[in-house]
């Protein structure tokens, strides 16, 4: 029988690969974050589900998207609370992470998905673009794994065993550019970036970082991607529907994934590619110091040996 206390209302538990563990997912008031909190719930966790509900460049705000989706969860049986916070202070940040804590008793997994566009082409790109752009998808990022962060190596200190999971979301164009989008790009390859750095520092901890590159028919994506419309058959697997994300990323919340940090993954439809990274290519060593006038042979015979991946958009 479901029971309340507070202003939350509580149910038996659902079970699958996530029963008993409670998430916090950011952006999850609509799109590949909604899918994401649903899903959770469906595998048995506690859902805090995060949105400001912004417009897609982040102006103003809603409470309604991140409410709906909590009275969606609670209609099958699951337990959720929604939260308005702004991930990117540092404040609020904080009293995300304290909610899940304050209202379920803990955090295990933390989703970090809340992201905007300000897309414009360099030359006519403003201060305020860029500014808007880091903050939500950088500090947005930092912020709350900050403050679990913390919250885990507490536990650990208290002799508690941890077993935390954050899961970031980059994007294609920050691990291979997109024309239009400097500020996006730039971000989205930093949140690739700061996974592989947490995941290495905060293994000792228990917890692991990764981050995914998801593909999906979003706000953000319908008026880019026409490649990304629904199929006409209504029976053909829709490839761009923001629910086909949501399995990977469920999976890296889990206590399944303990073994895996510091990845970054590709998926695309049911498409799943493992992001190499940074790595080092083809070298010439000198043994001496190189002469200006010696290295454009040497550049241009080293880069004829390369994979070169050509930045999306690109002419």
């Amino acid at each position: 029988m479901a029971g309340r206390r507070g202003n939350v209302f509580h149910f038996p538990a659902m079970s699958g690969i996530c029963e008993g563990r409670v998430v916090v997912v950011t952006g999850a008031g609509r799109g590949i974050g909604r899918a994401h909190a649903l899903l959770f719930a469906e595998e048995g966790a506690k859902v805090v589900v995060n949105d400001l509900g912004a417009e897609l460049d982040g102006t103003g705000g809603s409470s309604g998207p991140a409410g709906e989706v909590v009275e969606a969860i609670r209609g099958m049986g699951g337990e959720a609370v929604a939260n308005g916070d702004d991930i990117a202070d540092w404040d609020g940040a904080g009293r995300l992470i304290q909610s899940a804590i304050d209202t379920f008793g803990t955090i295990d997994t933390l989703v970090c998905n809340a992201g905007i566009l300000r897309d414009r082409m360099l030359v006519n790109m403003t201060e305020d673009d860029w500014d808007a752009v880091m903050r939500v998808h950088l500090r947005g990022h930092f912020c709350p794994l900050r403050h679990a962060a913390t919250y885990w190596r507490e536990q650990v200190k208290e002799g508690r065993t941890v077993r935390g999971r954050v899961v970031f979301t980059s994007s294609a164009a920050g691990l291979y550019g997109n024309v239009g989008q400097l500020n996006y790009a730039a971000a989205k390859s930093g949140i690739a970036t700061m996974a592989r750095v947490a995941g290495a520092e905060l293994k000792r901890y228990g917890i692991s970082v990764n981050a995914i590159a998801p593909i999906a028919r979003t706000r953000m994506t319908e008026s880019l991607f026409a490649n990304l419309a629904a199929p006409d058959d209504a029976g053909a697997f829709d490839a761009g529907a923001p629910e086909n994300n949501s399995p990977l990323v469920v999976w890296l919340g889990s206590d399944d994934a303990a073994e895996v940090t510091g990845q970054t993954f590709e998926i695309n439809g049911g498409h799943l590619t493992v992001a190499e990274n940074w790595r080092p290519g083809p070298d010439r060593d000198k043994g001496d110091r190189w002469q200006p006038s010696e290295l454009g042979p040497v550049i241009r015979d080293l880069l004829a040996k390369t994979e070169q991946v050509r930045v999306i958009g690109a002419q």
